[in-house]
């Protein structure tokens, strides 16, 4: 890709609070080589006062702040305030920002979802900013992008939400699948569950082994039904069962929809996303990987009709922390802005 040119004195000042979680360093990586964006303050309850670099060596050189408490970062003197905090901090914290002038991205679930009353069933705690809930704008651009360019408040989707909804959203625009019956079976490395220590998540409880989880109901599944039904405007059903797989990096998501009448897939989703920067639809025929997309803000996806029967089946590929996280949020910071969407993420999938 060509070396975009920008005016001289475009920048926006931008803070991260909770920067040392995966999600929270992978959005600094990105954003100290976004040439229109001035990192002003990163927090941390429990590393304030540290160097950033200090704790992450892969900075050294680029990113020269300390890290900040929270209550006593400069974020008001920020344009932009990015949130990548474990559920229920956004909604405490947020508002004052945005009474403030300041616009911002949340990376967590707070305003994902409407539906404030289904939000608290889902994540099992009072909804600290219902108003706002119900305000935010839903950061997923390929669908959803003419929203963007004003939102104060940007709701920046979940990893298996992203896969699944860019996976279907074709099909259920078209009208050419049975939208309540949808299937999701969908894989994940490890660093989606966050940068903890829970047994779980421990080298030896994950390596060379896979398991499904939080069948009977995962809280993304409310994200992904949402964003559907959007799309199809009308009511959807999905089964959703997610697996933790023995990698860092990666979802996998294996989507399942009845055809009501003959389609030309291949066709269908080169068409919904030709001028998609950062959804690539592969050949016919072609089976996404991981790997493909490690690093990068792409979703890679690939359509097939097994036997030529009724069943569609679509193959979507993400990097979790950053088409699924990180990176959708400095596409929706450059969406906001009105500039280029690719700006500051032009980089090329690490491999092997």
């Amino acid at each position: 890709m060509a070396f975009l040119l920008l005016p001289e004195g475009e920048m926006v000042r931008v803070g991260v609070v909770g920067a040392t979680g995966y999600t929270g360093v992978e959005l600094v990586r990105l954003l100290a080589n976004h040439p229109r964006v001035i990192l002003e303050t990163l927090t941390s309850r429990q590393e304030a006062g540290r160097k950033v670099s200090d704790l992450f060596p892969s900075l050294r050189g680029r990113v020269e702040l300390v890290f900040a408490h929270p209550n006593e970062a400069s974020l008001r003197s920020c344009e932009v305030v990015f949130f990548a905090t474990p559920n229920g901090v956004a909604m405490h914290e947020a508002p004052a920002l945005l009474a403030q002038g300041v616009r911002v991205i949340d990376l967590s679930a707070d305003f994902r979802l409407r539906d404030v009353k289904l939000w608290e069933q889902w994540y099992g705690m009072s909804h600290a900013a219902p108003d706002w809930a119900r305000r935010a704008v839903y950061g997923l651009p390929e669908l959803f992008r003419s929203e963007l360019r004003e939102a104060r408040l940007v709701a920046n989707p979940g990893c298996y939400p992203t896969a699944v909804q860019l996976g279907f959203a074709p099909l259920l625009q078209a009208g050419v699948v049975e939208p309540d019956s949808l299937i999701a079976d969908c894989k994940s490395g490890v660093s989606g569950a966050g940068r903890k220590a829970e047994i779980h998540t421990l080298f030896a409880e994950v390596a060379d082994s896979l398991r499904a989880y939080n069948v009977s109901g995962h809280r993304h599944l409310p994200e992904i039904e949402q964003g559907l039904a959007r799309v199809a405007q009308r009511a959807v059903r999905v089964t959703f069962v997610p697996h933790l797989t023995p990698m860092i990096r990666g979802i996998h998501a294996t989507l399942y929809a009845r055809l009501q009448r003959e389609c030309a897939l291949q066709e269908l989703f080169e068409t919904f996303y030709r001028n998609e920067r950062f959804v690539d639809v592969l050949p016919k025929g072609s089976y996404p990987e991981t790997r493909s997309v490690r690093g990068v803000n792409v979703c890679r996806i690939a359509v097939h009709q097994p036997q030529g029967r009724e069943m569609a089946v679509v193959l979507a590929t993400i990097d979790n922390l950053v088409k699924g996280a990180a990176g959708q949020a400095v596409q929706n910071l450059n969406a906001m802005m009105g500039w280029p969407e690719e700006l500051g993420l032009e980089g090329v999938a690490l491999l092997p």
